[in-house]
C-alpha cells in the first residue's frame, strides 16, 4: 500500500513543499509548493527572517497539498539551524526574528566571554565557535526583550508549534543552540545561568521522530488537510539530510551536506571533546536516533550565491549552469582563497573580497566570472580536503568514501574537485536529501518502515548516484601545499 508523507523544506534562499509517496521500497518526491525567502535588511543595517509571510507560503503548500486528493500521514518542517523564534506568555512570534548574520552577533561574543570563556563553553556543549552561533546571539539579546519572552524554538519548531501547538524543540535542533549538552542530552543548565539567560522560555527536548498531534483545527479549517499527524522528524535540515545518506554499513564513509553551507563530517555513537576536537573547531551535534553528527559546518556554496548577487546587481545576469560552464573553461588552479576567512560570511561584494583576498596573498585576482567561480570551487574543495584529514585524526579512523548529498551534489564540477582534493571515492546524490530523510523518518515514525536502515536502503533504490574518482593527483597534491600556506 501507498503511503504519502509532505516535506517541508526551509532553506535560507528559498522554501518547499515536498509530496513524498513510499511504494515498493522505492521513494518518489513532487514539489507542491515553492516559494523564495529572502533576508530582510533594515535601514539600520540589521537582518531579520520574515516568519510570518513564510508561515503563509507554508499554508498555501497545504492548500495545495489537500486539493491533490490524496491521503497524506505524516507532515513537518525542517530548517536550517542557529536561529531561532520567540514567542510571548500567550503565544504569539514575537518580531523581529533575526538571521544568523547580522552583526550584532559580535556584541553578542562580547558578552558572552565577560562571563565565561571559550573552554567552557565547548566543554559544555561540544559545538565550534562561530560568532552567529545561538548562544552568542541570545547574548546581544536585550535583556527586556527576553524577560518578554515566553518560548524559545529553532525555526522549524515554531512551524511545529504554529501548527499544532506543541511547545516543544526537537533535539537535533537544540544541539545547534550552542546551550544543549550533548553528554546529559539536556540543556546545559550550567550555561544558561552562567550566562543570566532565563531559564523558563528553555522548551522540553523531543527525540527525532516525535509525533507532535494533529493539526490544530483551524489550520485545518484554513487549509483545508485533515487528518494529518504533525512529526518532529529532525527539525535541523542537515539532521534529516544526513538521514538520507545513501551509505552501506560497510566501511567507514564521511558526508559532505552541501548547500549554502557545507556540513562536513562523519557519524558517532558518542561525542568527542577533546582539546584536539576544540582546537580543530569541530561541532557535536545530535541526529536521528540519537548518533552524534561530528562535523565542521563549512562556508559552501554562499560564495557563488553571493557572486551571482552581485554581478545581477551590476546588470550581468548568469544562472548557475552557467556559472558552472564558464567555471570549467577557466584555468585550473590559478588562484587559492580561504573559504573561512570571516570577509565571506557577510553579503555583499564578494567577487571584489575573493579578488582581494587573492592580492593581500600575492596570487593574481581572478578576472571574470569563469575564474571567479572557479577560484571558490578549488578553494571550498582543497577545504574540504583538509576537513576530512582532520576529521580522521580527530575520531582515529580513516574514511574510504565521502558521500555528498543536498542541492550542491547536483554540481558536477565540484564533485570532482572535490574528488581530486580528498584523493578518495565521492558519492554525489541524492540531491533531494533534506526532503527525503524529512518523508523517511516520518515513515519510521508512523510504522512503514523499521530503521535508519531501511529508510537509506530506500534511498539507494531511489535515486540515481554518481562515483567520482580523483584526477591529477600531482597537481592536486601541490595546491594542497599551496593552499595550506595562505591558512597561515
Amino acid at each position: 500500500m501507498d503511503a504519502h508523507y509532505l516535506a517541508c523544506d526551509l532553506g535560507a534562499e528559498s522554501g518547499r513543499l515536498m509530496l513524498a509517496t513510499l511504494a515498493d521500497g522505492r521513494l518518489t518526491l513532487e514539489e507542491v509548493h515553492r516559494f523564495p525567502n529572502a533576508v530582510i535588511q533594515t535601514d539600520e543595517g540589521s537582518l531579520h527572517w520574515d516568519i510570518p509571510a513564510l508561515f503563509a507560503e507554508v499554508k498555501v503548500g497545504l492548500k495545495k497539498a489537500a486539493a491533490l486528493g490524496v491521503e497524506i500521514s505524516g507532515f513537518s518542517v525542517d530548517s536550517w539551524g542557529v536561529d531561532y523564534t520567540l514567542f510571548d506568555a500567550e503565544g504569539k512570534l514575537m518580531s523581529p526574528t533575526f538571521c544568523y548574520r547580522d552583526p550584532r552577533t559580535e556584541r553578542g561574543v562580547k558578552n558572552a566571554y565577560e562571563k565565561t570563556d571559550w573552554e567552557t563553553i565547548f566543554a559544555e556543549t561540544g559545538i565550534q565557535y562561530m560568532p552567529l552561533n545561538t548562544l552568542f546571539q541570545l547574548m546581544a539579546e536585550s535583556p527586556e526583550r527576553l524577560s518578554q519572552a515566553a518560548l524559545l524554538l529553532g525555526v522549524g519548531d515554531g512551524f511545529h508549534f504554529m501548527l499544532s501547538g506543541r511547545r516543544v524543540i526537537e533535539e537535533s535542533m537544540a544541539s545547534t543552540f550552542q546551550l544543549y549538552n550533548p553528554t546529559t542530552r539536556d540543556w546545559s543548565d550550567k550555561l544558561i545561568e552562567t550566562l543570566g539567560l532565563p531559564r523558563a522560555i528553555f522548551p522540553a527536548i523531543v527525540p527525532s521522530g516525535e509525533k507532535l498531534g494533529p493539526m490544530l483545527p483551524e489550520i485545518v479549517e484554513e487549509t483545508g488537510l485533515g487528518g494529518v499527524e504533525v512529526v518532529a522528524t529532525c527539525s535541523h535540515d542537515t539532521g534529516t539530510a544526513v538521514a538520507a545518506v545513501p551509505a552501506t554499513e560497510e566501511g567507514s564513509w564521511a558526508y559532505i551536506s552541501s548547500g549554502t553551507w557545507s556540513l562536513m563530517g562523519v557519524e558517532t555513537e558518542e561525542p568527542i571533546l577533546t582539546d584536539a576536537c576544540r582546537e580543530m573547531n569541530f561541532t557535536n551535534e545530535i541526529g536521528y536516533g540519537g548518533t552524534v553528527r561530528l562535523l565542521k559546518n563549512i562556508i559552501g556554496l554562499w560564495l557563488v550565491q553571493e557572486c551571482r548577487r552581485e554581478w545581477e546587481r551590476r546588470g550581468e545576469i548568469y544562472d548557475y549552469a552557467e556559472l558552472t560552464r564558464l567555471a570549467e573553461e577557466a584555468e585550473p588552479l590559478a588562484s587559492l582563497i580561504d573559504p573561512s576567512d570571516p570577509r565571506f560570511v557577510a553579503p555583499g561584494d564578494m567577487p571584489g573580497r575573493i579578488a582581494k583576498f587573492c592580492q593581500e596573498t600575492d596570487q593574481a585576482a581572478p578576472e571574470g566570472p569563469g575564474a571567479t567561480i572557479r577560484c571558490a570551487l578549488e578553494s571550498l574543495a582543497l577545504l574540504y580536503g583538509k576537513t576530512l584529514r582532520q576529521v580522521e585524526e580527530v575520531t582515529e579512523v580513516s574514511v574510504d568514501r565521502l558521500h555528498i548529498v543536498g542541492g550542491g551534489s547536483k554540481n558536477q564540477l565540484l564533485n570532482q574537485l572535490t574528488a581530486n582534493a580528498v584523493g578518495i571515492p565521492v558519492i554525489a546524490g541524492p540531491g533531494e536529501a533534506t526532503a527525503a530523510g524529512n518523508a523517511l523518518i516520518q515513515a519510521i515514525t508512523l510504522g512503514q518502515l523499521d530503521a535508519l536502515a531501511d529508510a537509506r536502503r530506500v534511498v539507494r533504490n531511489s535515486f540515481e548516484l554518481k562515483t567520482f574518482e580523483a584526477r591529477d593527483t600531482g597537481a592536486w597534491s601541490a595546491a594542497g601545499k599551496r593552499f595550506e600556506a595562505i591558512l597561515k
